[in-house]
């Protein structure tokens, strides 16, 4: 079972070098943690850089909760209108895009909705709705719930009037896929947590390939104009390396059962 760390400082994943010389805070997507990916970037990170970089996973909104209150120096997430409505206020300095996957349509592997014969995602939603089929929203204003938000009003749909089929559980992507194996439901996912979540049970991926899907993560310090304890040296530190050809080959390189995770995009 993946095991989420949400919504308090007091969840915060230590990882690299115990002694390094500098520290710094970077709040992170739950399904960037989920993926793993983490545990091949930031040993590599202290290594090269002697830097200690302390995640604090938790969803996109609240990541960027945590940048406008200034209690991290930097964060990584996955929406792109909340991300430029973030930096408009001018809690953050710039937006660096790293990389790159896709949200993908799981559901029970016989697709009681017919999904996996859909043209597109909208049409994907639109037949679970047709059908009641038990659906598990992540509920939690993360980038993954902003994207399945979307995608119900793309298909013409309002999630605030579904019934008791549609099941927001307000967690992270891993207890998210779990809730819906508990109920062989139907979720959105990051294509990334889907394929390092070991507990699939009879759920399978059922829809993906739509270019509306496309997920974009990108890095973004917080501005130390706004909150001057904020250490954009080391975010700006942090930001060259990971656009770096070593994080390129490091991200690209990371598959699991031989399918990569994620594309590095970074310019």
């Amino acid at each position: 079972m993946i095991r989420e760390l949400t919504l308090t400082l007091a969840a915060i994943l230590v990882a690299g070098a115990a002694q390094a010389a500098d520290v710094m805070r970077m709040a992170v997507t739950t399904s960037f943690h989920n993926s793993g990916l983490a545990e091949k970037l930031l040993p590599e990170i202290a290594a090269d850089l002697d830097l200690e970089v302390q995640l604090l996973v938790v969803g996109t909104g609240q990541a960027l909760k945590l940048g406008r209150q200034g209690d991290v120096d930097a964060i990584l997430v996955h929406a792109r209108a909340a991300e430029e409505k973030f930096l408009a206020e001018g809690f953050g300095t710039h937006r660096r895009e790293i990389m790159y996957n896709d949200f993908v349509v799981i559901g029970p592997k016989a697709d009681p909705a017919g999904v996996s014969g859909a043209k597109t995602a909208a049409e994907a939603l639109t037949m679970i709705a047709g059908a009641k089929a038990d659906f598990v929203s992540r509920g939690d204003d993360s980038g993954t719930h902003k994207k399945e938000l979307s995608l119900w009003k793309t298909a013409g749909q309002d999630a605030g009037s579904f019934g008791d089929w549609y099941k927001a559980v307000g967690a992270g992507m891993g207890a998210s896929l779990n809730a819906a194996c508990g109920m062989n439901g139907y979720i959105v996912s990051d294509r990334a947590s889907w394929l390092n979540f070991g507990n699939k049970g009879d759920l399978a991926l059922l829809f993906a390939g739509d270019p509306v899907l496309f997920n974009q993560y990108a890095f973004i310090p917080v501005n130390p104009s706004v909150h001057a304890h904020a250490k954009n040296d080391l975010a700006m530190k942090l930001e060259g390396w990971l656009t770096s050809p070593k994080a390129a080959q490091i991200i690209n390189d990371y598959k699991i059962n031989g399918e990569g995770l994620f594309v590095f995009n970074a310019k």
